[in-house]
């Protein structure tokens, strides 16, 4: 197990080099070259997991090394029940993506070469605890995500690529200025966990322009972070880079690269700045409500499937903010419920996992009818029921974990979240259910219009859905049913870390000086 960590970051590397040696002609033997090293990042990944403690909340096989000692950066990397899960969601989706890729015929190695240096920029993000070197992976992604939009996208990948770049990258400086400022207040040092120790009481009195220094760099983290999310109102570039962009590509940007956002949050946010949890907490839940209803709403006037399934994105990671503002629960001020809080942060992390899975499903089953019949027009179609029953029924197991059924993993993490910010929101969860009307509303209209009815002539010869993609399909699906009927695996899994996480906040923070 020594050096796994650095095997899960750099494995994809090593299968970008082999590719980039592979003659261009060669394209069968690059695709199961990386196909090859993001199997054996999956291996790596459960191997980490089976030697995994979960009952031990603190950091696990760390590794670290000085990189610039002159200005305190190392090469620092760790695990735990917090970034597990989400190394191991990058690393299954990354492999399936490969053979969702399978149908790539423009430029096949730059393409892969690229996806492979992606892999690698989103484990990094994961496993990073220093912060340059986090800053570092943070911003590789950005490079690659935009040439795969904007070089094998739809006819709008240029604007699409353009926009996603331009958001990210304004995201990225605002985190860039709050970096600069924690490294000189809190003893030039990007340790992140030396960082957690130090910067409460350094940035306690420290006041910027007459603000509190805590506040100001909690805001400019947040907004770095909201704009992975997305969070409202810095939404607007998910659904175009999602609608241009290749299935694949689809898939890690709902299942993944939208998670670094919440990841980062709870990582630097609420580990570095406990205190001013309880100062943003309220305002958390409160965009965590307008991103339930808003998606919904904008999910609910879609005519384009994937547009459609891009902005229940948007939905269902409000209720991952409602549970993460649930913290507060655990304050004396809130009457101790650390159930409760529990209950909220769970929620939270296992909503990353089960939005990161059922999401994956959906855009693949996007992409499978769009390579058949060219097209996402959901009023287009009618009756492929009785074309593509095997299709069909797959893709009702997908809209009905997007939309919360019982039995389903979406309906525990969602459950968890707001059971655990009522006691606190009592207003703002009430209003958020809403949202599960909404959420049935848009995946059965959808459903109804596409699979009922006649069956349109035009599709009378449309194939059925092949083996390399129900192979793509069927592993999510089994994790859908699986946490949907029995959850405690994960949540023993995480429950160590999130009780260091509620410590932190409820314990260590000064919250009544906020």
């Amino acid at each position: 197990m020594e050096h796994i960590l650095s095997w899960l970051v750099w494995l994809p590397i090593i299968g970008m080099v082999v590719i980039t040696v592979i003659p261009r002609s060669q394209e069968d033997i690059i695709k199961k070259v990386a196909a090859f090293f993001t199997g054996v990042q999956l291996l790596f990944s459960i191997l980490l997991w089976k030697n995994f403690d979960s009952a031990n909340g603190s950091m696990q096989f760390m590794e670290r090394a000085e990189w610039i000692p002159s200005f305190n950066i190392s090469y620092i990397l760790g695990v735990d029940g917090l970034s597990l899960p989400m190394v191991i969601l990058t690393s299954l989706l990354c492999f399936i993506g490969v053979f969702v890729s399978w149908n790539i015929t423009k430029a096949v190695k730059g393409y892969f070469a690229l996806y492979l240096l992606l892999d690698t920029g989103l484990i990094g993000v994961f496993l990073a605890l220093d912060f340059f070197l986090f800053y570092i992976f943070w911003e590789v992604v950005l490079l690659p995500m935009y040439f795969l939009i904007g070089m094998w996208g739809g006819p709008q990948r240029e604007y699409a690529a353009i926009k996603f770049f331009l958001y990210t990258l304004f995201g990225s400086v605002l985190m860039l200025v709050g970096i600069i400022g924690l490294y000189f207040t809190c003893g030039k040092t990007f340790d992140i966990l030396l960082l957690m120790e130090t910067a409460p009481d350094a940035l306690k009195n420290e006041l910027w322009w007459g603000m509190s220094a805590i506040k100001v760099i909690w805001v400019l983290l947040f907004i770095g972070f909201a704009i992975k999310v997305p969070i409202f109102p810095f939404h607007t570039w998910l659904p175009l880079a999602h609608v241009e962009a290749p299935t694949a590509i689809s898939v890690i940007l709902a299942g993944v690269l939208l998670k670094l956002g919440v990841y980062g949050i709870l990582r630097i946010n609420y580990g570095l700045m406990p205190d001013a949890v309880w100062w943003f907490a309220g305002s958390l839940a409160f965009l965590g409500l307008i991103n339930v209803i808003w998606g919904g709403l904008c999910a609910l006037a879609q005519t384009d499937l994937k547009k459609l399934v891009a902005y229940s994105s948007i939905n269902h990671m409000g209720y991952a903010l409602l549970g993460m503002a649930a913290v507060i629960a655990a304050g004396s001020i809130n009457g101790g419920d650390l159930k409760a809080a529990q209950a909220g942060l769970s929620g939270a992390v296992f909503q990353m996992f089960n939005h990161g899975t059922i999401s994956a499903m959906l855009f693949i089953l996007v992409g499978v009818i769009y390579d058949r019949a060219h097209h996402r027009d959901i009023e287009g179609f009618g009756g492929l029921a009785n074309q593509m029953p095997i299709y069909a029924g797959i893709t009702a197991l997908a809209f009905f974990a997007g939309l919360g059924l019982p039995g389903l993993s979406g309906f525990i993490s969602e459950f968890m979240c707001l059971i655990g910010a009522f006691p606190v929101f009592k207003a703002i969860v009430i209003a958020s259910t809403i949202g599960i009307l909404l959420n049935a509303a848009y995946f059965l209209w959808a459903f109804q219009r596409i699979f009922f009815g006649e069956l349109n002539e035009k599709y009378s010869d449309l194939p059925e859905i092949n083996r390399l993609e129900l192979f793509t399909l069927i592993p999510l699906a089994v994790i859908t049913l699986f946490f949907g009927i029995y959850p405690r695996p994960y949540l023993d899994l995480i429950k160590a870390t999130m009780d260091v996480i509620i410590e932190n906040v409820v314990f260590v923070a000064n919250f009544a000086s906020m």
